[in-house]
């Protein structure tokens, strides 16, 4: 199924029948990924007395509730609504669902007890004038994402200048396999999320960062037609589910 797609005067190629899928499934499991020190997701059939939501259990249907956080369980998309005090809508920010990305792969550099992603490390790697959104992905790049307990390991982080240069490059969205672009424990300066965002000064309500990602190391860094899809939760944060194309 080859499309072609005119952008910004240029043409661009996919193939729709091969999509590259850099989400993290939600599963019912202490194996599902987890960050912010928050118990597994559950998923469970609803029970009315002696009723179980359950086909193997005499129902007629599988009929399960879902207890999960976006921002802790997998992989999410939010807008700026996540740090500000008054209410910003991912559902209603988010309207745009394709774009040209670019990938790159950056190997985080140690700094005293931190790992950390700078502004040297992104302008090297980053090559495409016409990209709208980066996909940074990180080095060791293991399946152990999929899976891996977060909380209280102080993860690799992007450090402010390197947020800015990302937002002076117009990245509309950013996205990455990590829980969060800033620090785990900062003590809520959260100033690579304020950066992107410009957070206060002139914020880009638009734009969106999306975290817990994994890409493949099958996945050639370069470009591709990225869709970000989200499930239409009217919160800061929605479950996601980016799909890239490569660009033939």
């Amino acid at each position: 199924m080859i499309t072609t797609i005119t952008h910004q005067g240029k043409s661009y190629h996919v193939d729709l029948s091969k999509p590259l899928d850099i989400s993290i499934p939600l599963r019912a499991s202490t194996n599902n990924v987890n960050a912010w020190y928050i118990k597994s997701p559950k998923i469970e059939p609803v029970t009315n007395g002696g009723w179980v939501g359950k086909v193997s259990e005499g129902a007629s249907t599988n009929f399960n509730n879902i207890l999960f956080n976006p921002h802790g369980h997998g992989t999410h998309t939010e807008c700026v609504g996540h740090i500000t005090p008054e209410s910003h809508s991912i559902n209603q920010i988010l309207k745009h669902f394709f774009c040209i990305t670019e990938v790159i792969t950056i190997q985080p550099k140690k700094k005293n007890e931190d790992y950390i992603i700078d502004k040297d490390q992104i302008a090297q790697a980053l090559t495409s004038p016409a990209a709208e959104a980066l996909i940074i992905r990180t080095l060791p790049n293991t399946k152990e994402k999929c899976s891996k307990q977060y909380s209280n390991t102080n993860w690799p982080y992007l450090t402010e200048e390197a947020a800015i240069y990302i937002r002076e490059q117009s990245i509309d969205h950013l996205l990455i396999d990590l829980p969060s672009v800033d620090k785990e424990k900062d003590d809520g300066k959260l100033v690579a999320h304020k950066a992107f965002w410009n957070y206060p000064t002139a914020t880009r309500y638009h734009a969106t960062i999306t975290e817990m990602v994994y890409v493949k190391n099958k996945i050639p860094d370069g470009q591709y037609l990225l869709n970000l899809m989200i499930a239409p939760f009217e919160n800061d944060a929605s479950p996601s589910k980016p799909i890239l194309y490569t660009i033939l």
